[in-house]
């Protein structure tokens, strides 16, 4: 059976057990949640929306999501939210960047649990093994998910899985981004690359650090550390 099949399959049993019709994904644009969508679609035809909430994001991201659910028949529906992260900055108190910018992935998780609680849908995450195993997404913003069907996927993994859709190369060729902000990129923000990334994880994995540089590895256990906290249970403090 192959990969996406057996992606397709566990969407589906997650859906029925959770009692649930179907999916809601978030598509952006980039190659996560294009495959997400893709997957998606093959799992529940009549039961998967792609929801596009642009936040001053680039017109190529807009109109390669749009590119896909054409291609593939998705369901789309496009929730432009500039106007209410332009209100919010307003009456909020002057912060750095990260602050500004980790509200867009947020408020997007908002629309997408409004969607899911309309339709009875599990809101299914985008966010790859590479990025959960060092904390890159932002805590109830894209982490703010029901499902993650790319969880066990390294970022290179799903380049592969991509082109086995046969997903649009302007997608999979692009620097992936989470549009937080003009000119961010994923590997910029972390310092590292996807493929410098993934081998770092898979030596961690295995204890075999043959080959993989020694100031690499250094950061990919400093940001598995500091983002540990993403990924743990929330601390109860018992009597």
């Amino acid at each position: 059976m192959s990969l996406s099949n057996k992606i397709t399959n566990w969407l589906k049993l997650r859906v029925k057990t959770a009692n649930s019709k179907g999916l809601v994904i978030g598509l952006s644009g980039g190659v996560d949640s294009a495959v997400v969508s893709v997957l998606a679609q093959k799992a529940f035809k009549n039961n998967a929306l792609a929801v596009i909430i642009p936040c001053h994001s680039s017109k190529k991201d807009l109109k390669d999501a749009k590119l896909l659910a054409k291609q593939f028949n998705i369901q789309i529906k496009e929730v432009k939210i500039d106007s209410i992260y332009y209100e919010l900055t307003k009456i909020l108190p002057e912060a750095n960047l990260l602050a500004y910018a980790n509200l867009k992935p947020r408020l997007r998780m908002l629309i997408l649990y409004y969607f899911a609680n309309k339709l009875n849908y599990l809101v299914a995450g985008t966010g790859n093994k590479s990025e959960l195993t060092v904390g890159y997404f932002t805590k109830y913003g894209d982490g703010g998910v029901d499902l993650l069907p790319l969880g066990g996927l390294l970022k290179t993994e799903v380049w592969q899985l991509a082109k086995e859709l046969k997903i649009p190369s302007s997608i999979i060729e692009k620097a992936p981004s989470a549009g937080l902000w003009e000119g961010q990129t994923d590997e910029g923000e972390m310092g590292i690359t996807y493929k410098e990334l993934d081998k770092a994880i898979i030596a961690i994995e295995k204890g075999n650090y043959k080959g993989i540089n020694k100031s690499v590895l250094s950061k990919v256990n400093k940001l598995i550390q500091c983002s540990a906290h993403k990924k743990s249970p929330i601390p109860r403090f018992l009597p």
